[in-house]
């Protein structure tokens, strides 16, 4: 018997008509063929058939009580079989987000991979990322100016579905009067109802404290005790200000950035645990083009070189294009190509911090006003977000074009979960 081939003889299954055939082994062979010809027969019903039943048979009695007993195939005989698994074909979803390693479920094993054996790095300054102690977290906090006011948060819950009855009784008990919900105070004294199909952020207000000296040895005492109840984390709410994580287990001491311990879940692109924020996962955007913002460079504004608008003197957008050239000196009638760089930019993106004198002229009357000029595009981003009219959306799509997300590249992640490295 070679073992450099697979020999079939007379396969009589379902409507194979007594085939014989010589299969090569270690090469890729695809089976082809007309609906209702035999593929799936052969290829699962046969071959594959008889590798698994062989493959059980040659297991130890006490372990084929737990198999499922396989009849033999029709066919006469099978020569230089090995055990064989088949990989059926999938429907492939039409999700943007489904990708060659979701839909094989490879990136279930990759995600686990870099969970448990990935070394995180600050994604600010590249360094591997640390455990803090308890001394290094009072430093931080007392770099806060004097008089802010924070809070310091144990998040018991962070991302899960669930009601959490239990957990707000135990906090009662326990002496703790607020609880931070969603980003929502809450007193533990009222009635809390969350809804179990939802995930929920819950965090434990342990002290309330304002910048000052001598509050080193109380801060520390309310670290330990968000540190203990929360398993090693601890939120600093600074009042009319951002929120900053600590971490027993993983922080940066130079940048002061924290990571939450490392899960699966923070390498999903389908996750908000480890999508980037911006494109939510989905690595591209939808951006406006100034290409077709301004299609042709050679007509100048007064031809119409800003697609987008009008050419009409009582247009808000024109009469502030034509405040903005009395102010830089520069004439509308110039082709946009010959425009000075800087003049392109303004007028596509804005004039930042810088006022400029307006005059808007509608039905004889006549406003002035000092203020800035926030550009082409960005003003088409703005309109784009704010309307509810589906018509409006798709004719400011028609100066869009869909761009690698400029937050990750392309990469789907967020900018944590890309810093933790394998070798």
């Amino acid at each position: 018997m070679s073992t450099q081939v697979i020999t079939i003889r007379g396969a009589k299954e379902h409507n194979l008509k007594n085939i014989d055939l010589i299969i090569p082994r270690d090469k890729f062979v695809v089976i082809t063929g007309p609906s209702g010809s035999g593929k799936s027969s052969l290829a699962f019903d046969t071959i594959y058939a008889e590798g698994q039943r062989r493959y059980v048979e040659s297991l130890s009695a006490y372990a084929r009580q737990f198999l499922e007993q396989m009849e033999k195939p029709d066919v006469e005989v099978i020569e230089g079989l090995s055990p064989a698994i088949a990989i059926e074909q999938k429907t492939i979803s039409k999700n943007p987000r489904s990708t060659v390693g979701t839909t094989t479920e490879i990136y279930d094993y990759l995600r686990l991979l870099f969970a448990r054996v990935g070394t995180p790095h600050c994604w600010n300054c590249g360094k591997p990322i640390t455990s803090q102690t308890v001394q290094q977290m009072v430093d931080k906090i007392l770099e806060f100016p004097n008089e802010t006011k924070f809070q310091v948060l144990a998040p018991v819950v962070r991302g899960r579905k669930g009601e959490y009855r239990q957990v707000f009784e135990d906090l009662r008990r326990e002496g703790y009067v607020r609880v931070r919900i969603d980003g929502e105070l809450r007193d533990l004294s009222d009635e809390i109802v969350l809804q179990k199909t939802l995930k929920h952020d819950i965090e434990v207000v342990v002290d309330r404290l304002v910048k000052k000296e001598g509050l080193g040895q109380r801060l520390a005492d309310s670290l330990e005790t968000a540190l203990k109840l929360a398993e090693g984390i601890v939120l600093i709410n600074v009042l009319d200000g951002q929120d900053l994580l600590f971490s027993e287990n993983l922080a940066c001491v130079d940048c002061g950035i924290s990571y939450p311990e490392l899960a699966p879940r923070m390498f999903s692109f389908n996750s908000p645990h480890g999508a980037c924020p911006d494109c939510h996962g989905l690595g591209t955007q939808r951006n406006i083009d100034p290409k077709l913002v301004v299609p042709d460079h050679t007509k100048s504004i007064n031809e119409g070189a800003l697609v987008p608008w009008n050419i009409n003197g009582q247009n808000y957008f024109y009469q502030a294009i034509r405040a903005l050239a009395a102010h830089y000196k520069f004439s509308m009638d110039t082709p946009f190509a010959k425009l000075p760089k800087q003049i392109q930019d303004i007028i596509l993106y804005g004039t930042g911090d810088e006022k400029v004198q307006f005059r808007y002229e509608s039905d004889n009357m006549h406003h002035y006003y000092q203020g800035s000029f926030e550009g082409a595009i960005n003003q088409l981003k703005r309109r784009y977000k704010e309307t509810d009219s589906e018509y409006s959306r798709e004719k400011y799509e028609e100066f869009m074009s869909m761009d690698a997300c400029p937050t990750c590249q392309g990469k789907r992640l967020g900018k944590e979960s890309l810093a933790v490295k394998i070798n």
